[in-house]
């Protein structure tokens, strides 16, 4: 069996994605490899495949327990005997588990890395006849990486002692040359074994809307996009809830998750996300990595993350079936600060927190750049593209409006306050507050007091974060950052630099209409799904489902031409779907005679 045919017969699509067949070969050729691709890329198949074709067990170390019980889900659903072992398991399942992978009945066992701190574990691993070692979400071995874990680290350890010596591949969907560099020395990869196909994700449409009201914003692409589902991500579990709150409030169908809340009703609101019983999630980066549902529409930052690297792997999590997706993040100072405040309080020590303040410095650069969003990205992770066309920066053509006189009254403010005070009670002082510190400080004596009182508070407050995300004020480092003026902002003060402003951005979305045929197909799949407890991803993608739609298969063998549909799920599956598809076709025969 060669693995194209695996390709075909199991996961029923006629050719391998670029990278995909390099990996494998690697692995055949009994070469570890590290696999670069970007969420969505098709990494699993890189080692499910070979795994079909050693005679040994494939070791799989990913670090999620909702990554695993997906993962072997559609697995099995594809006839592919796989398992997993981790703390959701008592004892006894768990050394029901060893048994068959030790008397050859899966193919793939998953583990989470911290299994292997445990001797005993171990000692019961060298018990099995291991040929592949897969180690998903590999940045985490890595110092430099946004996600390091140091479980990871002992794995090259653990893997030298396994008696069966097998191959290792590494994967990961985020990683600059210099964590690819550090994974590869890890994990004993030689140079020329390092697999990168191209970052860029064609299907995403990435957005940055700033300078604006935030959950208004949200709220209108919410309402535009009422079918789609999608993830908005946020800091701090207050802001989740917070944003969870607005939004049962608006009747749109939410759930939330973050570390704050009890284990039961996270996995329960996970379950609720996955299964489609609820198309928005508000979660905290805890939600998220592993997270294997293929149609999320829309990955939306409310709050600024601390790199790009987190940042990218988060918003990979758009658009995994190929279709147009939507990436959107509200950027807002006060954010930046938070994630600053966040290294403050962290352990780390001095040449970490640096690195840290580095990343977040590149991410608030990311949110201000002029440069295409996407080649930005690809330029952050050592690669060249051209402009993707499609995100905010290259199809911004909103007016932009003078508001010097308004960023000299700001500037002038900031001065007479002698630059050693925050944005909120600069805020308050323009709009002319009766605040009791104000009063305290004398600043209602000030000519800059109540220069601006025909704005609101928030306004003003907005209009700060955008003369500092502009580079015309700027902030210090801290808890409680304190605004000074930097030299383009003494340019305006002195009349030698005028200072525009973009209008609000309206909503628009890349996110394809929804058909009442491609409906139908989802409520099928949906109740297949809850029948089985499984995802409805885990049946068929959106992108297979719209496929059909396209199509019209009328035979099984003609169903077998769709992409993803393979012969386990043609077999289980087929007629049901064709049979919607024809029901559907016989209604539009019966209109077009009439």
């Amino acid at each position: 069996m060669t693995p194209e045919t695996i390709l075909k017969e199991k996961f029923g699509y006629d050719s391998f994605r670029d990278g995909q067949k390099q990996v494998i070969n690697d692995i055949l050729n009994d070469q570890n490899v590290l696999a670069i691709m970007p969420t969505g890329g098709g990494k699993s198949l890189c080692y499910q495949i070979p795994a079909m074709l050693f005679d040994g067990l494939t070791l799989v170390i990913s670090p999620l327990i909702a990554l695993m019980k997906d993962q072997v889900d559609a697995l099995n659903e594809n006839g592919i005997p796989a398992t997993f072992i981790n703390s959701s398991l008592d004892n006894m399942e768990m050394n029901r588990r060893f048994k068959l992978a030790a008397d050859g009945q899966v193919k793939l066992l998953y583990i989470a890395p911290e299994r292997l701190d445990s001797s005993y574990f171990l000692a019961q691993l060298q018990e099995l006849d291991i040929a592949l070692v897969a180690v998903d979400e590999a940045h985490c071995i890595s110092q430099w990486g946004h996600d390091f874990r140091p479980s990871y680290l002992r794995l090259t350890d653990t893997l030298g002692q396994l008696p069966t010596h097998p191959v290792t591949v590494a994967l990961t969907a985020t990683a600059t040359p210099k964590v690819a560099q550090d994974i590869k020395h890890r994990l004993h990869i030689e140079a020329d074994h390092e697999v990168k196909t191209d970052f860029a994700r064609d299907n995403l449409s990435f957005q940055v809307i700033k300078d604006q009201n935030s959950d208004q914003f949200l709220l209108d692409y919410l309402k535009a996009n009422k079918a789609a589902a999608g993830i908005i991500y946020a800091s701090t579990r207050k802001e989740v809830e917070r944003l969870t709150k607005l939004l049962k409030k608006r009747k749109v169908s939410v759930t939330m998750y973050h570390g704050g809340m009890a284990e039961n009703d996270r996995r329960q609101n996970q379950e609720d996300f996955l299964y489609d019983r609820k198309q928005v999630m508000v979660a905290t980066n805890a939600f998220g990595m592993g997270i294997d549902k293929s149609n999320v529409r829309f990955v939306i930052h409310a709050q600024v993350p601390g790199s790009l690297e987190a940042y990218y792997q988060e918003a990979g999590r758009a658009g995994r079936d190929g279709l147009p997706s939507d990436v959107i993040l509200l950027f807002k100072l006060h954010d930046v600060q938070i994630q600053h405040f966040f290294i403050d309080q962290s352990e780390m020590d001095d040449i970490n927190k640096r690195r840290e303040y580095q990343k977040l410095q590149d991410m608030t650069q990311y949110a201000n750049t002029q440069q295409c969003l996407q080649q930005y990205i690809l330029n952050y992770f050592g690669e060249d593209g051209p402009v993707c066309g499609k995100c905010s920066n290259c199809l911004d053509e909103r007016d932009s409006q003078d508001i010097t006189v308004e960023a000299q009254k700001v500037l002038s403010c900031v001065k007479r306050m002698h630059e050693n005070f925050g944005k909120v009670l600069i805020a308050q002082v323009l709009a002319g507050s009766k605040n009791q510190r104000i009063k305290q400080f004398h600043f209602d004596e000030l000519s800059t007091y109540g220069l601006l009182k025909n704005k609101a508070q928030k306004q003003l407050t907005e209009l700060i974060d955008f003369l500092a995300a502009s580079g015309y004020l700027q902030a210090s480092n801290g808890q409680f950052p304190v605004l000074s003026i930097a030299p383009a902002g003494v340019r305006v003060l002195q009349g030698k630099e005028q200072v525009f402003r973009k209008m609000a951005v309206p909503v628009k979305t890349n996110i394809l209409e929804d058909s009442e045929l491609f409906t139908k197909l989802r409520m099928l799949r949906r109740s297949l799904a809850e029948a089985q407890g499984v995802p409805p991803f885990v049946i068929f993608s959106d992108k297979t489902l719209r496929s059909m739609c396209e199509l019209m298969p009328k035979t099984l063998s003609e169903m077998a031409e769709v992409k993803g549909v393979g012969s386990q799920k043609l077999e289980k599956y087929g007629r049901q779907f064709i049979d919607v598809l024809q029901s559907d076709s016989d209604v539009l025969e019966k209109a077009t005679e009439k």
